[in-house]
Order: structure tokens, then sequence, then C-alpha cells
């Protein structure tokens, strides 16, 4: 019997047990019925039971999108699926799926030998962990909460009582995923003075002068005598397709550093104020300096410099409250006995 002629129950069983949502609307469009009953009255259950399976967990999305400055980020709400809401599950949790890739190369960025692709349950517990963090991000990272009133005690409180919600093994999964966030500003997107020296170095060995940081000034500085005529480009937008940083007339790879340790210790903290996506969009679409600058100009404004993130404080301030001590949380997920990749 020709599968078209099982019954619609049977049927919707089968959509609801595809993996993903695009499973789905491939499936629809196999012939009448099956785009008949897609689009029925049981469309939303199929795409948000689909959703929940490719880009789960669906509840910790719903929290994120529906979030507004109407009710505090701690207060769980009971929101009605639909087709809007879908639109804005699909979107987050593209983002989230990003992270899910990048996890492993920084996680285990020194430690080769034990990287590896993370498993279902794995890549699971990152996308929660991301929606998590994304929800403190627009929850209290904004024009509101300025740095003058970041630890007034009842602005701590509020805080806390979003990170209250959470179990000591989620607590340990968000610092683990905040902790690979930082790593991509720290070492992509912000690198310090240190770090560009040590690159240049290693890809042009040859050549006998240091690099030049512009620690005073912000604007680029006078191409470089001693760079080799044979690396000069032709336009400007030459050396923007990657953060390869190669010497040229238009890019002194000194003017790509954030600072020396210090300076990009309060850097790297103010970027973390972005969330996962002006994060991932800052990796994808901003590969110099400048680039990096303009985009947090626009999306910040003067609340933003100076004021550096408040996550790592607020999650040291629950475990306190809980009897507990940050360092021993920090070890533990450096030794994967908490985190992403522990054995709950």
């Amino acid at each position: 019997m020709s599968i078209e002629y099982l019954p619609t129950e049977i049927i919707t069983q089968i959509f609801l047990s595809l993996h993903d949502i695009a499973s789905a609307v491939a499936l629809s469009a196999t012939g009448h019925r099956f785009h008949t009953i897609f689009h029925s009255p049981q469309n939303l259950v199929i795409l948000s039971a689909t959703a929940e399976t490719e880009f789960g967990p669906l509840d910790d999305i719903i929290q994120l999108v529906t979030q507004n400055a109407s009710q505090p980020a701690h207060i769980h709400r009971n929101v009605p699926i639909s087709t809007a809401l879908i639109k804005q599950v699909v979107h987050v949790g593209r983002v989230a799926q990003r992270w899910e890739g990048i996890y492993p190369f920084k996680k285990w960025r020194s430690d080769y030998a034990s990287r590896r692709l993370l498993i279902t349950e794995e890549r699971y517990r990152v996308r929660r962990a991301i929606y998590r963090l994304w929800l403190f991000a627009k929850a209290f990272h904004n024009s509101s909460h300025v740095r003058t009133c970041r630890s007034i005690p009842s602005v701590v409180s509020t805080r806390a009582a979003l990170l209250q919600n959470f179990s000591i093994h989620d607590l340990a999964e968000m610092y683990d995923v905040h902790q690979v966030m930082r790593e991509v500003l720290r070492s992509n997107t912000c690198p310090s003075n240190g770090r560009m020296r040590v690159k240049y170095q290693s890809r042009y060995p040859d050549q006998q002068h240091g690099l030049m940081f512009n620690i005073h000034l912000n604007y680029p500085p006078a191409p470089s005598s001693f760079i080799p005529e044979s690396w000069f480009h032709n336009s400007p937008s030459a050396n923007l397709s990657s953060r390869n940083h190669q010497p040229s007339r238009w890019l002194d790879p000194g003017a790509e550093g954030w600072g020396d340790d210090i300076t990009h210790y309060y850097v790297v903290e103010d970027m973390l104020k972005l969330d996962p996506e002006q994060i991932m969009h800052l990796r994808d679409h901003c590969p110099t300096k400048a680039h990096v600058e303009t985009y947090v100009k626009e999306v910040g404004g003067e609340w933003f410099g100076n004021n550096g993130e408040t996550f790592n404080e607020t999650l040291s301030f629950v475990v306190k409250q809980r009897g507990g001590e940050m360092e021993e949380l920090s070890g533990s997920v450096d030794d994967e006995e908490l985190g992403v990749t522990a054995e709950h």
C-alpha cells in the first residue's frame, strides 16, 4: 500500500518524528495529501515538534524571544505557538547551531588530542547555554544598565534572580560556553598586541623589524617603510576578506592589536556584553579593528564603553549564595567534571 494512503494519524506521526523543519517542508511537497496534512490545524504542532528536535530546548528560546522590559527576565512566560514565533525560533536556533561548531575548536584550543565532535546531548547543552546567556545579555546588557548601577544591591538581586532559576549543572554549562565566547573575542575578534606579534612572527619569520602598535592613536599609521613592495595591494578591500593580517600599504598588523594585556582584558570584558548573534557577526563580517569599532558603535552607545559584562560577577554571587566558590566551579569546568562535556 502506498504511504499516501495511510491514515492521517500515522502520516502526522511521521511528520512529528522528523528531525528538522526542512525535512517536514520537503515531505509536505511530495504529494497533495502530505501538503494538505502539513497545512492543516496540525501545522503548528508539527513545526513545534521538529523545532524542538532541531533547535531545542524550545522553551528556552521562547523565554529569550519574548523577553521585554515589561516583565522581569526571571519570570517564566507561557506563550502560544504561532507562525511568527516559529520564525523567530528558527533564526535564534541557527545562531546557536553555529556555536555548536565553534565550541570544540575553542574548548580544546590547545589540547588537540582531546578535540572531537560533540555528541547529540552535548550539542543540546551548547544550544541551551547559548539561549540562556543570550537572555541574560538581552535583559541586562543594555542602555538601562550603565556602569554606575552595576553594583547596586537591587540591580544585583535582579540579575541573580535569573541565574537562580538554574541548577549548578546548568550554570556550569553557561560558564563553559561563556568562556568559549570569550576566547572567540580574545583570539579572533579583538586580539591583543602580544597575540598580533606572535601571529606576525610565525607567518613572516624572516622579517627583522617588529610591529609598530598604535597605543595612543586610533587612526591607521602611515605605511611602514620596511614592508616589501611585493606585499603592496592595489586597493584597501584586498585585506578585508580574512583575518590573515598580511602587511600592506593599507593595513599594518600592528594597528590591529587591541592593547597590552591589561588594556586588552578590559576590551574583551566590554565586548562580552554583546549577545551571541552579535559576536558571531563580528567573527564573520568584521575582519579589521576598524570594522569592529564601527559595528560596536552602531549597536552600542555611550553606556557600552568601560562597562564590562556582568554575567561572571553575577554567577559568582549566586554560587556563593549556594555555599560554593567560583574558583571551584571554574576548575571543575576546566577539568570537564562540570560543563557541556561532563558526564551527568
